[in-house]
């Protein structure tokens, strides 16, 4: 933390994050800023969340999260005791003495940074913008987003950044479902645009995790997080690749992991999958792959992962489809196909670029009748990309059911599935996670992808 504070207002602002009388703001209350709109009230802080969707705001102002992680009740609580409340109402923003921005950041069709909810979010807190206010930008982007793109926004209002205002970055690092991390036990990165407003971020997010880390600039603090998923996806992409090498060499890349995990150091584990899914790693890297080209630098290692990553979903529906083939002489046209799990990662309802609503749209596309089985999701969602599959509903796995399918296809290895149901009454299954192995189910009609 920076040793000296160089304004009033500054030095007012750490005095009200001191005795709570510091309001906070949350703009986009999904999976990003309710765990954080719920660490501040924790903490003692007034919280007025922001977001576009009246449905969601008259959720969450009856103590409804929205999110089947995340239980209501300390919402509901906070609720009743006027601490938080939720509005769609834009004209508000000028309320809060801080705003932590947590919008979207996706990608365009062409793999280019999709930053319209930033803009669109900064330009209507640039209208109603007030001398004292910190803005904090939470939302994953490329380096110099903070500075190049916010603060002109901002600025617009006639208002300056470091004398007026003051603007950070603190990349998001949740991990939806995950039962040994929450926002207030994982350390928080901040950089500031300038000494005040990182001395400020870190006295706020200080109030409520477990520790900050400061880094020399906004910039420094996006590559943090860039650096992490990119991290991930180099990983990921290695042993979905190893799994095709050693697949056909005869060897089972599941137990190659398990055996080399076991070294003490100099290893660390990550296994292969249907495809990725999630808002961060599918997504994160082509943000700085496509900063790298300003700088005429060709991000090898970022693009080659993303091919490979983004090439799962095909090999798999080509390894079921030969599965199909050689077990009851048909391929996948004219097919039943069961997949389990919607959700992108196991006992979430997130469907955030899941790999199984690609897998769904391939398969139908090679003339198979598909139907899933997720506990966690109903009904899919809308989505921008695979809008033709909103509305699909979750079938039950009733007495019987599930031999009515050719196939059986595991995406998603949820918990509360019966996977030992699955097996009996199965024709095949091919499983993308290892969980029947996992479960200690070996069975000549299981097939693993």
């Amino acid at each position: 933390m920076q040793d000296t504070v160089q304004s009033e207002a500054a030095s007012e602002l750490l005095q009200r994050i001191r005795d709570r009388s510091f309001k906070v703001g949350v703009i986009g209350l999904g999976y990003v800023g309710i765990p954080l709109a719920l660490a501040a009230l924790r903490a003692g802080f007034e919280v007025l969340g922001f977001d576009i969707n009246p449905e969601r705001v008259a959720g969450l102002n009856r103590g409804r999260t929205g999110l089947k992680h995340i239980g209501g009740s300390e919402l509901e609580a906070a609720v009743a005791a006027g601490t938080f409340s939720a509005t769609d109402d834009l004209a508000r923003l000028g309320e809060p003495d801080g705003l932590v921005i947590c919008v979207p950041t996706p990608l365009t069709r062409h793999r280019d940074p999709d930053l319209s909810f930033i803009v669109t979010t900064v330009e209507a807190i640039g209208r109603r913008l007030r001398r004292g206010q910190i803005i904090i930008l939470e939302s994953t982007t490329y380096p110099g987003t903070t500075e190049e793109v916010v603060k002109p926004i901002l600025e617009r209002s006639g208002l300056s950044g470091g004398r007026d205002f003051y603007l950070a970055y603190s990349p998001e690092r949740e991990d939806p479902g995950n039962p040994h991390f929450e926002t207030a036990s994982i350390p928080k990165v901040v950089g500031g645009d300038g000494a005040d407003a990182l001395r400020i971020a870190e006295a706020l997010y200080g109030a409520f995790v477990v520790k900050t880390v400061a880094v020399s600039s906004t910039a420094a603090a996006e590559a943090v997080k860039l650096t992490e998923n990119i991290f991930r996806s180099v990983n990921i992409a290695l042993v979905n690749e190893l799994k095709l090498i050693y697949a056909a060499m005869g060897i089972d890349i599941w137990e190659v992991v398990e055996a080399a995990k076991t070294k003490p150091f100099g290893f660390m584990p990550f296994y292969p999958g249907p495809g990725l899914g999630g808002h961060c790693i599918p997504i994160d890297p082509f943000y700085l792959s496509w900063k790298a080209r300003e700088y005429d630098i060709p991000a090898r290692f970022i693009e080659l992962a993303g091919e490979i990553n983004t090439a799962m979903p095909r090999i798999v529906v080509e390894k079921l489809a030969q599965a199909l083939d050689e077990r009851s002489g048909r391929g996948l046209n004219g097919a039943r196909i069961l997949v389990i799990g919607a959700a992108y990662k196991k006992n979430v309802d997130d469907m955030r670029e899941s790999p199984s609503l690609r897998l769904m749209e391939l398969m139908e596309e090679r003339g198979a009748t598909v139907d899933y089985h997720d506990p966690h999701v109903p009904v899919i969602p809308r989505t921008r990309e695979h809008a033709a599959l909103a509305g699909r509903r979750s079938v039950d796995l009733r007495d019987g059911s599930v031999a009515t399918y050719d196939a059986v296809l595991i995406a998603t290895d949820h918990d509360d599935v019966d996977y030992n149901g699955l097996v009996r009454g199965a024709r095949l299954i091919v499983d993308t996670r290892n969980v029947c192995e996992r479960n200690g189910l070996r069975a000549d009609h299981v097939v693993k992808a």
